[in-house]
C-alpha cells in the first residue's frame, strides 16, 4: 500500500469548532460523555455532536487529543472536529497529536487556541483513506492493549480492595465467628481470626488488634523542592517526578536533573508513592510508580515500610483512604489546591491486625498487587511503541508493512 502525502494546510483537512457551555445545574444524568480540554469528565442525558468525533483543548489544557466513539458533548474549553473532509476520524485523532498546539497558542498566564490560526498550521498528510484506515488500525491495536490492561488492572484493584474492606474495616470473618456463623473462609485463615470484640476509641475493633496512627505505619519521605538550576536543559540525567508525571508518565514536557541528590529522593519501578498536595479531585491520591529512576519532586511521599509484612496492607489502607485524604485536602482548599500533611497522618488512627492476619493478607494480595504492576509495565513499553511509530507513520518515514512486524512482536 502506498499513499501520497501532501503539503497542505490543517484547514484543508479537517473544520474544527468551539464546543458548547453547559453548566453544571443544566446537566442531567446520562450515558453521554461531556468531553473537556482534559478528556472525559462527566455525563449527561443529551449529545451535540455525533459520534466518532476527535476533540483537543482549546483552552487551558493544550496537546492532548481524545478519539470519541459515540455521539458525546464537547465543552467550550475544547475544540471538536466539525467537518472530517471525507478523512477516516480515527486517523485524524492520530495525526492531531503531531501537531505543536502550542506554537498557535496565545501566551497568557492559561493559554488559549484560536482555531482559525491553527487552520492554518502547514502540514504534511497522507491523502489516501486506505492509508489512514491502515496507520490508524496498527496504533489503535497499540491503544486497545493498553486499555485492556488499564480495565484489567482496575479489576484486579477492585477485587484487592474488596478483600481489604471486607477484612479490616467490616470485620466480616470477626462478626461472622462472633455470632457463631462460618466465615466463609479456609479453616487455616478461618483460624486466625479472634471471634469477638473490644473496645477502642474508634469503637469496637477485633480482640487482641492493635490502634496506630497512620503516620507510624510507614516512613514518608517528601520530594525535593527543586530549583530552576537544578533541571538540564539538554533533559540529561534522570526524570523528576512530579504529580503530572504520575498521571502522565515521563512525556516531553518532563524536566531532568543531571545531579546527583541524596539515595532517599531516587524512585524506582514498583516504589509505592503519595500525592498529598494539588488539585483535591484529581492530584491526591497512591499510586505504584511504573517509569523507571526518577527523583522525587515535593509534595509527593514515598512510602518505605517498616516491615515488608505492613507494604500490601498500608498500600491498600492508603487506597481505601483516598477519599477521606480528598476531604481533608477540600477543607484546606486555596487557590484551587489542597493538601494533606504529616500532621494528619499523625491524627488518622488505624486498626492493625495481628501479624499472622497481615502474612494472610499479603499472600492473597500480593500476587493481584504485582500482576497491576506487570500491566503497567507493559503498558509503558506499549506507550513508548505507539509514540514511536506514531510519528513515523504519520509523516510517511515508516510504511504500514514494515510497522505490521513490529506490532505483531509487541502484542
Amino acid at each position: 500500500m502506498g499513499g501520497e502525502w501532501r503539503e497542505l494546510t490543517l484547514g484543508d483537512v479537517i473544520e474544527l469548532k468551539r464546543g458548547y457551555d453547559l453548566p453544571q445545574q443544566e446537566r442531567r444524568s446520562g450515558r453521554t460523555p461531556i468531553v473537556s480540554s482534559s478528556g472525559i469528565t462527566d455525563y449527561h442525558a443529551e449529545a451535540m455532536v455525533k459520534g466518532p468525533g476527535v476533540v483537543t483543548g482549546r483552552y487551558g489544557t493544550l496537546g492532548q487529543v481524545f478519539y470519541i466513539a459515540e455521539d458525546f458533548w464537547p465543552l467550550n474549553t475544547a475544540l471538536y472536529v466539525r467537518n472530517f473532509k471525507g478523512n477516516d476520524p480515527r486517523f485524524i485523532s492520530y495525526f492531531l497529536r503531531s501537531v505543536d498546539f502550542l506554537a498557535y497558542s496565545d501566551k497568557a498566564a492559561v493559554p488559549g487556541l484560536n482555531r482559525n490560526h491553527l487552520h492554518m498550521a502547514r502540514i504534511r498528510f497522507p491523502t489516501d483513506v486506505a492509508e489512514q484506515r491502515a496507520i490508524a488500525y496498527i496504533l489503535s491495536a497499540l491503544d486497545d492493549k493498553i486499555e485492556l490492561n488499564r480495565r484489567m488492572n482496575e479489576t484486579l484493584e477492585a477485587m484487592a480492595q474488596a478483600l481489604f474492606k471486607s477484612w479490616f474495616v467490616d470485620f466480616d470473618p470477626v462478626r461472622s465467628k462472633t455470632g457463631g456463623q462460618d466465615p466463609g473462609l479456609p479453616k487455616h485463615l478461618a483460624d486466625l481470626f479472634p471471634d469477638s470484640f473490644e473496645d477502642s476509641e474508634l469503637g469496637e475493633i477485633p480482640k487482641g488488634w492493635m490502634l496506630e496512627a497512620l503516620y507510624d505505619c510507614a516512613e514518608y519521605i517528601n520530594g525535593l523542592a527543586f530549583r530552576n538550576e537544578d533541571f538540564s536543559p539538554d533533559r540529561l540525567g534522570l526524570p523528576v517526578i512530579k504529580i503530572g508525571e504520575l498521571k502522565a508518565g515521563i512525556t516531553d514536557q518532563t524536566k531532568f536533573a543531571e545531579a546527583s541528590f541524596l539515595p532517599k529522593y531516587r524512585v524506582a519501578s514498583g516504589d509505592i508513592l503519595f500525592s498529598w498536595s494539588g488539585s483535591p479531585d484529581t492530584s491526591i491520591d497512591t499510586f505504584v510508580w511504573a517509569g523507571g529512576e526518577g527523583w522525587l519532586n515535593q509534595h509527593i511521599f514515598k512510602i518505605q515500610f517498616k516491615r515488608p509484612e505492613e507494604k500490601f496492607f498500608v498500600y491498600f489502607l492508603l487506597r481505601h483512604l483516598k477519599p477521606l485524604f480528598i476531604e481533608i485536602a477540600r477543607n484546606k482548599q486555596t487557590t484551587g489546591l489542597g493538601h494533606v500533611t504529616a500532621q494528619d497522618l499523625k491524627r488518622l488512627m488505624t486498626t492493625l491486625p495481628s501479624d499472622n492476619v497481615l502474612k494472610a493478607f499479603n499472600g492473597l494480595a500480593e500476587p493481584l498487587f504485582y500482576r497491576v504492576h506487570a500491566n503497567q509495565l507493559e503498558s509503558r513499553t506499549l506507550t513508548a511503541l505507539r509514540d514511536t511509530l506514531l510519528s513515523k507513520l504519520i509523516s510517511g518515514h515508516l510504511r504500514v508493512k514494515d510497522a505490521e512486524r513490529f506490532i505483531g512482536r509487541a502484542i
